[in-house]
C-alpha cells in the first residue's frame, strides 16, 4: 500500500466521504461547504488529488473509496510507528504507556493479541 500522507484539511475531507460514502460529488460539494467551509472549485480541486493520489475514485459523478478507513488508519499507525520508533512496537507500547499500568483486562487483550499474531 502506498503512504498517504495528508494534510490536516485532506484528512477531514476523506472523513466526510468516509462518513457519507458513496456520494454524488454535488451532495460532496455541499457537504464540504456546510463542514469545512469550502467552495466547489476547492473540493474539486482536493478530490481531484486524492482520486490521484489513489484514496478515491469520482465515477460518473459518484465519489467512492479505493482504501477504506480502517486500510489507511492501518497504514498510518505503521508509518507512524516505523518513523517515530524506528519499527519497534515495543518501543512505541512502552512510550504508550509512560509508566501507566494495564487493567487485567487489557493485558489479555494484549495476551490474546500476540497469541493471534505471533508467528509458529
Amino acid at each position: 500500500m502506498p503512504d498517504y500522507h495528508l494534510a490536516e484539511a485532506e484528512k477531514k475531507f476523506a472523513q466526510l466521504i468516509w462518513e457519507h460514502e458513496p456520494l454524488p460529488s454535488r451532495r460532496l460539494v455541499e457537504l464540504a461547504a456546510q463542514e469545512l467551509g469550502w467552495k466547489s472549485t476547492t473540493t474539486y480541486t482536493v478530490l481531484r488529488r486524492l482520486c490521484d493520489r489513489g484514496l478515491f475514485q469520482n465515477e460518473k459523478s459518484q465519489v467512492t473509496s479505493l482504501v477504506s478507513r480502517e486500510e489507511f488508519r492501518r497504514q498510518q499507525s505503521r508509518s507512524f510507528v516505523q518513523e517515530a520508533f524506528g519499527g519497534s512496537l515495543p518501543g512505541f507500547l512502552t512510550a504508550f504507556m509512560g509508566g501507566r499500568k494495564l487493567t487485567q483486562a487489557q493485558a489479555e487483550e494484549l495476551r490474546d493479541l500476540i497469541d493471534h499474531y505471533e508467528e509458529e
